[in-house]
């Protein structure tokens, strides 16, 4: 067996630093969030749905766009119907296919608190760099978020 490829100095404060970033982040976003009544995950999920023709997705295709398992996401989704946010709809030309549906109270929802997150991701991340730094990050996470696209999905080598 081949002897590990350890991090040098500098990849370990690179990939510290990134964790850092992504719990400190997720963390005061979803704090800001609970004001609302709302965690990260249920914004994501309204987001989504929002987004989608007739604010709606099957409940497999919502599970991959938000990384969770099918499970994990069920929960999310009662937790978030007994909240009235959201329905399940049966799929008509699938029988074993369930929808998320958006409620006109999710819909509301989001509206209300999109204005506040959106300031809340600009004040804690965006403004925190300059134009270039933005464009140079996001063309750093494409090839990483392509790649584990790939892994998820059972097709990367």
């Amino acid at each position: 067996m081949d002897d590990p490829r350890w991090l040098t100095p500098q990849e370990q404060r690179a990939w510290r630093t990134h964790l850092t970033v992504h719990r400190l982040l997720s963390h005061q976003l979803d704090r800001e969030l609970h004001e609302a009544g709302l965690s990260l995950n249920d914004y994501e999920i309204l987001v989504n749905l929002s987004e989608s023709p007739g604010r709606r997705m099957r409940m497999s295709d919502l599970a991959d766009a938000t990384v969770q398992s099918r499970s994990r996401l069920s929960h999310q989704i009662s937790r978030m119907e007994a909240a009235g946010l959201v329905t399940r709809e049966h799929c008509e030309d699938d029988r074993r296919g369930t929808f998320a549906v958006l409620t006109t109270l999710g819909w509301e929802t989001i509206q209300r608190v999109a204005l506040n997150h959106v300031a809340g991701v600009r004040h804690h991340f965006i403004d925190r760099l300059t134009a270039d730094q933005v464009t140079a990050l996001e063309t750093i996470y494409a090839p990483i978020v392509a790649h584990l696209q790939r892994v998820r999905s059972g097709k990367a080598s």
